[in-house]
């Protein structure tokens, strides 16, 4: 069998190797040769031991299908993917099948492989393989620096599937790194009044050129907004999320955290708080927006390091306020 190049994690070091055997494609699955890939928060909290995954990182792509058993129409098609491969038997696989609208979703399988996450080989590789049903096409007018974003831009688009935004609210997010931007600029396209808690003077600046309006941690009023989505994944990102809330509020969790994080649960109860929890999101629309040009994410990259320099592309997108990072096989 031939070889690889790859990024390879296991007990928390991240190690480039030249001789990591191709992925299998069992029947149903595509090889994938990678073009691009992003490195997401994620995966910096993979490598700082917030889930037990050894294997290749990463989950945010654009590639070309080299190999299809059974579905030969598909190779040579510049696709993106769905990171969760689902069982198809379980019941929440079986919910989302018959149900309109699904009460479940494939996302939720109860047996999913994940991937780069939770037993399935990631992305910063040469190659990767996927269910075919995983694979959405790219359109020729989107460029691999843009279509490398649709996973998070999908993320970002989960917001308004869960929460309907009217255009009179008050909406806060709090957060401007990668996907912060990304949700900024879906929440603007509803009208909304929308404000973003930015530290770094670029990410404001980035914010500012699409006409979003930036406020500090310390312009925010107590209890005044109607939806608040905390992007930072720390417990004081947390806190000031509560605070702006206004009762009967909505707070919508788009971070993952480590360890706990302290909540005084009676306040939510005498305010009617609705905490919504958010992760993965349609592929469809996020190709759309990106078609149309109604979402730029290309000035959010910030480097790009060939795949055997990965290391340093992690590091670097470790950094405080740092932007999006790419590895390129």
């Amino acid at each position: 069998m031939a070889n690889m190049q790859a990024l390879w994690l296991e007990n928390q070091t991240v190690t480039w190797k030249n001789d990591v055997p191709l992925p299998s494609t069992p029947t149903g699955e595509a090889l994938v040769r990678v073009h691009l890939a992003g490195v997401c928060a994620t995966d910096l909290e993979l490598v700082r031991g917030y889930y037990p995954f050894t294997g290749i990182l990463g989950h945010e792509f654009v590639g070309e299908v080299v190999e299809s058993a059974g579905a030969p129409d598909w190779v040579g098609r510049r696709v993106v993917g769905e990171i969760n491969a689902a069982c198809g038997e379980c019941e929440a696989c079986r919910a989302a099948e018959i149900a309109a609208p699904p009460q479940l979703s494939p996302t939720h399988c109860e047996r999913r492989t994940v991937l780069g996450i939770i037993q399935r080989d990631g992305v910063f590789a040469e190659y990767l393989s996927l269910p075919i049903v995983n694979l959405h096409h790219v359109p020729a007018s989107v460029p691999d620096e843009a279509a490398v974003f649709t996973e998070p831009l999908a993320a970002a688009l989960e917001i308004q599937e869960q929460v309907h935004i009217h255009p009179t609210e008050r909406v806060l997010v709090i957060g401007a790194g990668r996907l912060g931007q990304l949700m900024a600029q879906t929440l603007a396209l509803t009208g909304c009044d929308l404000k973003v808690v930015a530290r770094h003077h670029h990410q404001k600046k980035l914010l500012e050129e699409r006409g979003i309006h930036t406020l500090s941690e310390g312009d925010i009023l107590e209890k005044k907004m109607d939806i608040v989505v905390e992007a930072t994944g720390s417990a004081a990102g947390f806190h000031l999320a509560r605070r702006a809330v206004r009762p009967r509020g909505v707070l919508v969790l788009k971070s993952t955290y480590k360890g706990e994080v302290q909540l005084n649960f009676s306040s939510l109860v005498v305010d009617e708080i609705t905490l919504v929890g958010s992760r993965c999101g349609p592929f469809p629309p996020a190709l759309r927006l990106l078609e149309q040009r109604l979402v730029d994410p290309t000035p959010l990259i910030e480097a790009c390091y060939p795949l055997r320099e990965g290391q340093l592309a992690i590091e670097h997108a470790a950094r405080p306020g740092a932007l999006k990072v790419l590895i390129k096989p």
